[in-house]
């Protein structure tokens, strides 16, 4: 591919890399997201703050002759680096693009990067999505060979062995975007990391340095995919919360001390400065509630940490069961299901005929007694519309096992299984690894659990759904470590 600099680029980074010679860990942390399927949102980190973020597109690698710029150029207290972010509008739908942004980090040159466009509602031509839940950073401050006090042998990685997101880099071609929906990174595991002697000791006062570092660390190891692959992203608890305030850890038998919390670990803070989802294309809330068409699906992403609405307390909002000052980020009461109601009821089910939503935690899991992982909240608040709309699949996490799902409504399986039931199948995968892995299911599992996968098995992976038709849809659970798929089931509904 011909490689080029255009001289406004080059001028440019001068700045930026004078700062990278005392930030050499950090790198631009490029990220794509969908903005319908005629624009793209994209993002990266510099260390100044930028007056005009620019990105070069076009249809030609040696020919960006198109430009996309914004004002957003925003950082938070304790952060190392600014995030900035363009929106690009007026695309071609599934059409391959070259884009190169300005003020890229630790590079004189640099090739274009390349994205395609999302699909057009009604496409019926098959396509796969990755999705990862509860996935944090890999290597010498995350999920390694080693781990600190108190982590069992099974949540360590075995010498040599492809991690997540290595495996997601390796399968890349096989994908059309990551979905993520909740727990990015595990920054705020720091402080237990040290206290497990994993990482060494630092002052509180430092603590900050160590936090960022372990964030910057695991969007520097997934830019290889975000890159060039958009990154769908939904709220989890590790994006609200100071992890190692306001509890006992009953595992590991460690008290954290509440007063330790650094200002871009708490109430989403990094996680709102870092994104930007299609909120505003489909009338949601910020990185919190959205929904998006692509090819035959409606993919839609819910918060389960804040804003249920309805009189429930949500379980990263004050007096939740996480115990965190996080939220509501609507004044609108109940305004996410509200949304996410007149969000499924437009649903054009002849264009789409798949509804797809996530959201972090779950209520249907062979863990029926841990408070801190059901969140029956949740079920009463959004269950009642899958239902009613006819959701086709719910995905979820939190739970650091996989479990596979009979679909259920209201607790009761369909008898029909996977051969056109009107209850909505559920899936929770959040498998996909981090610093102290994986949890343990409940034995004898549910009688709704079909197949399930814990730390008895040692087995990190991630979730592949494919879209065949109309009527057929395929999900898989890919082991990291190998690329095998584990345990596969297709859905069948009878679709006209």
């Amino acid at each position: 591919m011909l490689c080029f600099v255009y001289a406004g680029l080059l001028a440019a980074g001068v700045v930026q890399l004078a700062h990278a010679a005392t930030n050499n860990t950090i790198n631009s942390q490029l990220r794509l997201a969908y903005a319908g399927d005629t624009g793209m949102y994209v993002s990266w980190n510099t260390f100044e703050k930028l007056a005009r973020p620019t990105v070069h597109y076009g249809l030609l690698p040696n020919h960006l002759n198109m430009t996309a710029s914004s004002n957003v150029s925003v950082t938070y207290p304790t952060s190392l680096t600014y995030n900035n972010h363009v929106k690009i509008t007026g695309l071609k739908p599934d059409t391959l693009y070259y884009y190169l942004p300005e003020h890229l980090l630790h590079m004189n040159s640099h090739c274009p990067y390349t994205f395609i466009t999302g699909r057009p509602a009604g496409n019926p031509a098959e396509f796969s999505v990755a999705v990862v839940v509860d996935l944090g950073t890999m290597g010498s401050q995350g999920l390694t060979t080693y781990a600190g006090k108190g982590v069992s042998e099974n949540n360590t990685l075995s010498p040599g062995e492809i991690n997540t997101i290595q495996s997601l880099e390796k399968f890349k071609g096989g994908y059309d975007f990551v979905w993520h929906p909740g727990d990015i990174a595990y920054a705020d595991y720091w402080l237990k990391e040290e206290i497990q002697g994993f990482l060494p000791n630092t002052t509180i006062a430092q603590g900050f340095h160590v936090y960022e570092s372990i964030l910057n660390d695991f969007y520097d190891e997934f830019t290889p995919i975000t890159a060039y692959k958009p990154y769908m992203v939904g709220p989890g608890n590790h994006e609200a919360n100071c992890d190692n305030g306001g509890y006992t850890d009953k595992y590991h038998n460690i008290t954290y001390d509440v007063s330790i919390c650094i200002p871009g670990q708490t109430n989403f803070t990094g996680y709102r400065n870092h994104f930007r989802m299609p909120s505003a294309e489909s009338g949601g809330t910020g990185n919190f509630w959205y929904s998006f068409d692509h090819g035959m699906t409606h993919f839609v992403q819910v918060d389960t940490e804040t804003d249920l609405g309805h009189g429930f307390v949500a379980p990263d909002e004050p007096g939740g069961v996480e115990g965190e000052d996080s939220g509501p980020f609507n004044t609108t009461i109940d305004a996410q299901t509200k949304w996410l109601e007149a969000d499924l009821a437009s649903v054009n089910r002849t264009a789409t005929p798949w509804v797809i939503v996530a959201g972090h935690r779950p209520w249907y899991l062979s863990n029926a007694n841990d408070s801190g992982t059901i969140c029956w909240t949740c079920k009463d608040v959004f269950e009642p519309l899958y239902i009613k709309y006819g959701v086709d699949l719910v995905l979820s996490g939190h739970a650091h096992v996989y479990e596979r799902q009979n679909p259920l409504a209201n607790g009761i399986m369909d008898p029909a299984g996977l051969n056109n039931p009107k209850a909505p199948w559920y899936i929770t995968n959040g498998a996909a690894g981090h610093y102290d892995g994986l949890d343990n299911l409940q034995y004898p599992l549910m009688d709704y659990s079909r197949f399930g996968l814990d730390t008895l098995n040692k087995t990190y992976g991630w979730s592949k759904l494919t879209f065949h038709n109309s009527t057929h849809m395929t999900h898989e659970f890919v082991a990291s470590k190998s690329g095998e798929v584990l345990d596969l089931a297709t859905l069948y509904k009878a679709r006209k």
